[in-house]
């Protein structure tokens, strides 16, 4: 069960799969981008200088643009920096090639991050609502499967690591 319904909502939005006809999208601008914000969660944070702060799932997001650059950056807190060792950042670096999907890990000011970055103009409701449910994933599964999704690039290392949990889980349920 989904916790939040704005989530529920981002998810089944990016689940439907491709559109066979879809009508162009009109250019993304920070007025567009706050509206769609505050539908999915109407207790967001607005900032008129292009920065909103809103919760999904009970995870912190950020949202920043800059329209004079024609970027945007969702943003997800997961811990601090200090401490990751070469293991933490070896398995980062993996999901970020091949189960990160969209989101990646990044460290930034001391703090790891779950990112969406995009270029503002050209990105479309559904890319902006599956980065955010990408960006979301990724924290929650920082340290255990580092996904974006349900989804996994072929040529990657992840593929190995879940084959390699799913066989020990099984091994440890044999006797069950």
């Amino acid at each position: 069960m989904i916790p939040n319904r704005a989530l529920a909502l981002v998810l089944a939005l990016t689940l439907t799969g491709p559109v066979l006809s879809r009508e162009a999208e009109p250019p993304m601008t920070l007025q567009r981008l706050a509206d769609i914000i505050v539908a999915i969660d109407p207790e967001a944070r607005v900032s008129g200088a292009g920065f909103f702060e809103l919760t999904l799932s009970d995870v912190p997001v950020m949202v920043v643009t800059d329209p004079a650059a024609d970027r945007m950056r969702a943003m997800v807190p997961i811990r601090s920096a200090e401490g990751l060792d070469p293991a933490d950042l070896l398995r980062m670096m993996q999901a970020n090639f091949d189960s990160a999907l969209d989101a990646r890990y990044a460290v930034a000011q001391g703090r790891l991050w779950g990112v969406f970055i995009h270029p503002l103009s050209p990105l479309e409701k559904e890319q902006f609502l599956s980065g955010l449910a990408q960006t979301i994933s990724v924290a929650q599964t920082y340290g255990s499967l580092y996904s974006g999704g349900s989804v996994v690039f072929g040529s990657g290392d992840s593929n190995g690591i879940y084959q390699k949990l799913l066989e020990d889980l099984l091994k440890r349920g044999e006797d069950i």
